[in-house]
């Protein structure tokens, strides 16, 4: 959206209130901010964008740091998921439904909740633009907007998903065709997909591959079905250690993985899933489907597609150790919108919020941000109904564990904390954080 016409100072802003991080050039509105009061619902001390994990969990650490009623979050869904559960509502050992609250149930009490969608981004002006051509403008701005399904870049798709034998645990309308497909499946190729994008929760295209081989065997089903991982990356997993365990699992179960192999057609009427040999640029294999399980390619959100706070891919573009941006420094970037090179998972984002709290602490007193992101992250790796690797990892990619035990063995204590404590942990303790 254009920005001509904005004001050239957002009144609702004091001059000097932000640490300028050395090598940052001064922001060109700094010194016109004035004292002057905000107008009732146009601007905040803190807004914050997207009312996912992130932005909900940073909502909560920013009302107590600065009053409810000085924090907005912009959020148009009127439903919040916890999205982790949907592999197991996939193959169904869970209900969509306890995998859903009402939005209004865990925006922070207090805290301005703007029904709106974002459309454009000002911060040389401090302020966003809304649907409506609304314009909120703010003293600090954290960007927690998620990532961006694109089933529509599969030729086929969305559409296909209308069919039978076809379903995907990424999305809240295909999840429950998961669990259909797995059901009905006879006789045939099982596929599943991991495509040539970054993608939030990695491990979860091979987990329900895991449990779906898990529930034909409780079946009988298991001798009826080739399973196949087709892959567009060139490993298992990321990380040696779990990679290694997960490649014995394979073995074991008789799974064949197909690497360097992107998606790029699904013909649903035929039950025919067309890949591309990456290795072989324009080479293409077509494979016919009994069932079918889609991990759809993703990317940044639209609105932060040649934005000004964006790399050239698009992705909020922050300090890997403090989350602040590398231009602006009075905005701050959490979850999956942003180019932190580590895995996209609620867990990262759980342990990026403690440090994004410390930092914004440290920027309003005009100090230098100390405390440091690591690039933490975990994946609990449901191989069965009652079994769990769980991976948990830095930057480098080298484990960093949380209990004195050996987390690249299956292990039923993990499975359940996966299953259930999570989900507790996650409503009643990281989104009130």
């Amino acid at each position: 959206m254009s920005t001509i016409g904005v004001a050239a100072s957002c009144s609702c802003l004091r001059p000097g209130v932000w640490l300028l991080k050395p090598g940052v050039q001064k922001m060109s509105c700094l010194g016109l901010h004035t004292a002057a009061r905000c107008a009732a619902k146009d601007c905040y001390e803190v807004l914050v964008l997207g009312g996912g994990t992130g932005g909900i969990t940073m909502s909560a650490r920013m009302k107590r740091k600065v009053g409810a009623g000085n924090v907005a979050v912009v959020e148009p869904s009127k439903t919040h998921y916890y999205q982790p559960l949907w592999t197991l509502v996939g193959a169904g050992a869970k209900q969509l439904a306890t995998s859903a609250r009402p939005t209004e149930s865990v925006m922070p009490q207090g805290v301005d909740w703007i029904k709106s969608r974002v459309t454009g981004l000002d911060p040389d002006e401090n302020c966003v633009w809304l649907e409506n051509d609304k314009k909120i403008s703010y003293k600090y701005l954290i960007i927690a907007l998620g990532i961006s399904l694109h089933y529509e870049k599969i030729k086929g798709l969305p559409e296909g998903f209308h069919h039978p034998k076809i379903g995907s645990n990424y999305s809240v309308h295909t999840v429950e065709k998961t669990w259909r497909a797995l059901q009905d499946f006879k006789e045939g190729n099982a596929i599943f997909t991991f495509p040539n994008t970054p993608v939030k929760c990695a491990g979860a295209p091979q987990k329900i591959m895991y449990l779906s081989e898990a529930y034909w065997r409780k079946t009988g089903k298991r001798s009826k079905a080739n399973i196949m991982f087709n892959t567009s990356l060139g490993v298992i997993f990321g990380v040696k250690k779990y990679a290694d365990a997960l490649l014995e699992i394979i073995k074991e179960r008789n799974i064949a993985v197909n690497y360097r192999r992107n998606l790029v057609e699904v013909r649903a009427d035929k039950q025919e899933a067309v890949f591309e040999n990456l290795d072989k640029p324009g080479v293409t294999e077509v494979h016919q489907y009994e069932m079918l399980h889609v991990t759809p390619p993703m990317g940044p959100p639209d609105v932060l597609i040649n934005s000004p706070v964006s790399d050239e891919i698009g992705w909020v573009d922050v300090d890997t150790e403090t989350l602040q941006h590398k231009k602006y420094p009075n905005v701050f970037g959490i979850g999956d919108c942003t180019n932190l090179p580590t895995s996209k998972t609620a867990a990262a984002i759980a342990a990026q919020s403690g440090v994004l709290d410390k930092t914004i602490s440290m920027v309003m007193k005009n100090q230098l941000p100390t405390k440091k992101y690591d690039g933490y992250t975990s994946c609990p790796l449901v191989t069965g109904y009652n079994k769990v690797i769980l991976a948990e990892f830095d930057y480098k990619a080298q484990p960093l564990e949380t209990f004195p035990i050996d987390q690249s063995k299956e292990r039923v204590t993990m499975y359940h904390m996966k299953a259930d404590m999570m989900p507790l942990l996650y409503w009643n303790a990281l989104l009130k954080d």
